[in-house]
């Protein structure tokens, strides 16, 4: 059986008083998920997210973590148990080296210093920071700050994730190393949830699909039914995903037989030929 995890529930949100940037958001979030967020820019996926981890508390609605209603006295629950990685590193980072800025999460845990250390060099390893954990931040590329906000995150070891454009910045390679990172922490039964543009990257990754325009959810369902859904993709100004175009193209030759589920990624394609 699944278990629900978060729970959000007729959430609003608006940052003059007057525009609502979230309406009626209404989203069940269940252990273990992977769920891909789209949605134009302005949509209200970024202020979605810092709802859902206490940075802003929204203007009506409730917040349901574990099945215990989020509130000013508890608000703590959702920073401890959600973390956020934001679409720019600049944003985030503080500390002046890259030891220092992974560790600093940490320490405030109230950890030993062994066990700080032990889940900094953990996180390091992840994101192939290692080499660079004496750097200065200020002196990083963008993607090696990109990948130091994602190991702040996992030195954290929450229970949700939340990642903001996490693609931006990163070259092939480390978009390649961030995707078996995700993999990594889904298999230990994390949930991830990701804003993105790359329609290709959130059908590879994505069991569930929301799609947010002008602050609402239009769809909420699996990625192969969104992204078969060529209404809500029009809406969305959104194209379909590459690899469930070539499918489509190949089932309307005859070249591949009727399946009841797509393929996610070359490998599974090439099984089903």
């Amino acid at each position: 059986m699944k278990q629900l995890q978060l729970q959000l529930k007729q959430l609003y949100y608006s940052y003059d008083g007057k525009n609502q940037t979230l309406k009626n958001i209404n989203i069940d979030i269940f252990k273990g998920e992977k769920i891909a967020i789209l949605g134009a820019n302005g949509a209200g996926k970024s202020t979605l997210f810092i709802c859902m981890n206490g940075v802003i508390t929204p203007d009506r609605g409730e917040i349901f973590l574990e099945g215990k209603k989020i509130t000013k006295k508890n608000k703590i629950e959702l920073t401890k148990n959600v973390a956020f990685v934001f679409q720019q590193p600049d944003n985030q980072i503080i500390a002046p080296t890259v030891l220092s800025e992974i560790s600093f999460g940490a320490m405030n845990l109230k950890l030993t210093q062994q066990q700080v250390l032990k889940r900094t060099h953990q996180a390091m390893e992840y994101m192939n920071l290692k080499s660079l954990q004496n750097r200065a931040t200020h002196t990083l590329s963008g993607g090696e700050k990109k990948r130091v906000t994602i190991a702040d995150s996992i030195v954290m070891q929450p229970s949700i994730y939340l990642f903001d454009e996490p693609t931006t910045a990163l070259d092939a390679l480390h978009q390649k190393m961030l995707e078996d990172v995700l993999e990594k922490l889904s298999k230990q039964q994390k949930t991830i949830l990701l804003s993105t543009h790359d329609v290709d990257f959130a059908y590879r990754f994505a069991q569930r699909v929301i799609l947010f325009y002008k602050g609402e959810i239009i769809a909420d369902d699996t990625a192969e039914n969104v992204f078969c859904n060529n209404d809500v993709l029009s809406k969305s100004h959104l194209k379909q995903p590459t690899l469930l175009q070539i499918q489509h193209m190949l089932l309307q030759k005859g070249i591949l037989k009727k399946c009841d589920t797509f393929a996610k990624n070359i490998q599974q394609l090439e099984k089903l030929l």
